[in-house]
This record gives structure tokens, sequence and C-alpha cells, in this order.
């Protein structure tokens, strides 16, 4: 197997000498587990050796550029997520108010009925302001 040009070696030069799970690798593991994946289903999904996602989970500062959006479409999460932008956000405890639920139903609605949402939003808090 030739790894010349791989994301493995591209990881392995910042790998953590420690050999513990650093925060990417915690995060990627979390994001897996929530999906009920196994390292063995993410690793087919990738087109990449399970031994390497285990690397990334165990060891890795940070997943390869080039895996980042295909395992935010994998976990349904974006990429910010993978990387561990913004996680602070992400992390607000309790059950989702009616606005977030609303937002999130939101989304499925025709690209037309999302533009008056917005539209109406804008006019709401711009009057507020």
């Amino acid at each position: 197997m030739n790894f010349e040009n791989s994301s493995y070696n591209a990881c392995m030069a910042g790998r953590n000498p420690k050999n513990e799970a650093t925060e990417h690798g915690k995060r990627l593991a979390e994001l897996r587990k929530s999906a009920g994946l196994s390292q063995m289903e993410v690793a087919k999904e990738l087109g990449i050796p399970q031994r390497t996602l285990s690397f990334y989970e165990r060891a890795a500062r940070q997943v390869p550029q080039d895996l980042v959006r295909p395992l935010a479409e994998l976990f349904g999460v974006s990429p910010e997520i993978i990387l561990g932008l913004g996680e602070e956000s992400q992390k607000k405890r309790g059950p989702k108010s009616k606005l977030e639920r609303l937002f999130e139903r939101a989304t499925h609605l025709p690209p037309a009925k999302q533009d008056l949402i917005v539209r109406l939003l804008g006019e709401i808090i711009g009057n507020q302001a």
C-alpha cells in the first residue's frame, strides 16, 4: 500500500506524541458513536483504512482537510463542528427553544417561503433595534 500522498501521512506529521486522544479525536469519536456507526463503517464510507480512522480518533491533532466535508455530511453536522469551531454555541444545555424548532422546520420549506420568513424576521428585528 502506498501512503506517500495520503491523508494518513499528512496527519502523522502532526501526531500527538503522548498518544492520548486529542480534542479533535474525541469529537470525531463522539460524532461517530452518536451517529450509531462503527469505525469500520465510517472508514468504508470515506474510502480509508479502519486503522487510519482509529488514528484520527486517538492521536491526530486534526482531521485532514480533504475529509472534513465528507465527515460533516456523514454525521449530519457542519464542517465547523468537525473542525471544533464555534463549539460553545453547539453545547447549549437543555431542550431546544420553540424558535429553534421552528427554524429547523423552516429549512425544509420551499425557497420562496424561506425568503418570506427571512424578510418578515428582518422587518421585525430591524424595528426592534
